[in-house]
């Protein structure tokens, strides 16, 4: 008996989390894989994201508007940097609402 987990890479992951929608059962599975801290840190995250999509309002004020630090602001804000025009276009398909 080997002593290895069942998954290993984060593609692995992406491949359940995928099948989970694919079974209409991701809410299922992202709440079982997520404390409520996760959850809302996710939440976070995400208005992160489309607050600098917009690019209305300035870092410090998407800080204040969301109670997080610049600093995790900044963070992604990095991270949405080093993608690319087309990834961009896909996340703001996604993120951003009509």
């Amino acid at each position: 008996m080997s002593l290895k987990p069942d998954y290993n890479q984060w593609e692995e992951i992406i491949a359940l989390i995928k099948e989970s929608v694919e079974q209409e059962q991701h809410e299922l599975l992202l709440t079982l894989l997520m404390t409520p801290d996760e959850r809302e840190a996710m939440l976070t995250r995400v208005n992160i994201v489309s607050e600098l999509l917009k690019g209305d309002l300035s870092q410090r004020q998407i800080s204040q508007m969301l109670g997080v630090g610049v600093a995790t602001i900044t963070r992604g804000s990095t991270e949405l940097k080093s993608k690319t025009a087309e990834e961009k276009a896909v996340i703001e398909q996604l993120v951003l609402k009509p």
